[in-house]
């Protein structure tokens, strides 16, 4: 949970608040006309799973009211800006089937789409705000602004805000230099977030020397700020629906005024958690939150990860009263069921077991669909060649992974674990088996197969008295795949076909008789 939505339900519980600033949130807030949002990242890094997050349920929001999707790119801090970033940002939203109705490359009745495209639309609202008494040009110099902040550290009690309104009242000046502030009301006004209720955000002032959070919308090189341009697109672009992390909490009061200021209704806001480790520290590279198109060649599905991302702060509804809902979702599911009304409040930890879990489940119902398999074998079969050499074809490799998907976890446990079925058996890499008699029921076994009947369990149980019909299973499997479980022996000797079958019995009769 963000640390002032927790200061202020502490507050609230020992009863030194005279008024809640934390209400309860509406009994259903999910919208019943079509949604428009927005997923605006800064292509200043590769999308990660907290920025995916974000995108699916603004992706889910729209799609579920029969809305639309926006992808807006806030490219205005060029110095960040990182190459490959962008096309980063289309390529993982493709992957992940989350398709923008208006985009930068789409293009839509409202681009462009691309901050970096829009800036004389910012200096002429900027213009405005100046106009009406809301903004004005600040001269002030870096040092003075410096020595402003370090002023403000030392004020007992502490002030979060620092700037002393000096240039509000400064004849205008003709210099190349200067920045835009706006001109922040005494008090900011309470607003609604539909996930956490109404909420009383203040600065902190020290009266004895008041500062003020009038904050800067365009900056010395003309560009503007985070907090400008993100107002004056979310309104041009007829956003009904803002759903952002829950570290833009403290900023909401700033846009809210900036909304009020131009005299614009603004959206619906909705803070989701931030996405923490299992031990609760907020998620970082190293700690498991990497880039979404390296998990692709992690053989994890998109439907896998969306299915996992849904869940970092929202639950499907229950079909009926003390029945649970199952987890395991597909996008159009997702879609369906998506409801702001189950959306969940504290900290999301991501465990990658989860991830796996789902990933298992995915991929067997793909396995499962032959559509969905055909392209699964597509995507998959270029990398087989290479590990497998081009003997294989592609009905052979389709063939191979139906039957041993139930034991899949991604695709490429297919030629970790089942490497046996297109490659010779590597004895010394299994564990020897204690069981001398596997020898005797191995040789019994090469002696009365034939291609008519290559697995003659009950002449094998004949000519070795001594033995088991589970000893039989265990010998054969031993030789034809190291003892790896998860065939049937008759479905392995077929895949592997007769001539393998004979060539395998014979080389752990070699190994065993060693």
């Amino acid at each position: 949970m963000h640390p002032t939505l927790r200061l202020l339900s502490k507050l609230a519980l020992k009863g030194k608040l005279k008024k809640p600033l934390l209400l309860t949130k509406a009994k259903s807030v999910h919208p019943v006309t079509p949604a428009r949002t927005r997923f605006a990242p800064s292509p200043t890094g590769f999308l990660h799973l907290g920025s995916l997050r974000t995108a699916l349920y603004n992706y889910l929001l729209a799609k579920s009211t029969n809305g639309q999707f926006l992808l807006r790119l806030e490219d205005t801090d060029q110095t960040r800006l990182v190459p490959g970033a962008e096309e980063d940002i289309y390529k993982s939203l493709e992957w992940c089937g989350l398709h923008p109705d208006e985009s930068p490359v789409v293009g839509g009745p409202y681009q462009p789409y691309r901050q970096s495209d829009r800036m004389d639309i910012y200096k002429n609202y900027a213009d405005k705000l100046i106009e009406a008494g809301h903004a004005y040009k600040c001269y002030c110099s870096k040092d003075r602004l410096l020595s402003l902040r370090e002023s403000a550290m030392q004020l007992k009690p502490p002030t979060t805000v620092t700037y002393d309104r000096k240039c509000l009242h400064e004849t205008p000046q003709v210099v190349e230099e200067y920045t835009v502030r706006f001109r922040s009301p005494d008090v900011y006004e309470l607003f609604l977030d539909l996930l956490h209720g109404n909420l009383n955000l203040q600065p902190q002032y020290n009266q004895t020397d008041r500062r003020y959070d009038d904050f800067v919308i365009l900056k010395l090189d003309g560009l503007p700020t985070y907090h400008f341009a993100n107002v004056v697109d979310d309104h041009l672009m007829k956003i009904t629906h803002v759903v952002r992390g829950e570290e833009w909490l403290t900023s909401t009061p700033k846009h809210v005024a900036l909304y009020r200021a131009f005299g614009w209704e603004p959206p619906q806001f909705i803070h989701i958690p931030l996405l923490t480790s299992l031990e609760d520290k907020k998620l970082s590279k190293r700690q498991g939150d990497i880039g979404v198109l390296s998990m692709q060649k992690l053989g994890i599905l998109p439907e896998a990860l969306t299915n996992f991302c849904a869940l970092f702060g929202w639950s499907p509804p229950r079909p009926q009263k003390f029945k649970t809902s199952s987890e395991i979702l597909t996008l159009s599911q997702l879609v369906e069921k998506f409801s702001l009304d189950h959306l969940t409040k504290g900290n999301a930890k991501v465990n990658d077991n989860k991830l796996y879990f789902f990933n298992k489940h995915h991929l067997t119902a793909r396995i499962a669909d032959p559509d969905t398999l055909a392209v699964l074998i597509d995507e998959y079969y270029p990398h087989f060649v290479e590990i497998a050499g081009d003997l294989y074809s592609k009905e052979f490799l389709t063939k191979a992974v139906s039957a041993v998907g139930p034991s899949l976890t991604t695709i490429y446990d297919f030629e970790n674990i089942h490497s046996y079925l297109f490659k010779d058996v590597n004895y010394l890499d299994y564990e020897k088996p204690l069981d001398s008699i596997f020898s005797d029921v191995l040789v019994a076994l090469q002696n009365a197969a034939t291609e008519q009947d290559l697995f003659p369990v009950d002449r094998v149980l004949a000519e070795v008295p001594k033995t088991s019909k589970k000893e039989v299973f265990q010998a054969t499997r031993y030789a034809l795949s190291g003892g790896v479980p998860g065939l049937t022996i008759p479905v392995l000797i077929d895949l592997i076909g007769a001539d393998k079958y004979f060539e395998r019995l014979s080389a752990a009769i070699a190994f065993l008789q060693k």
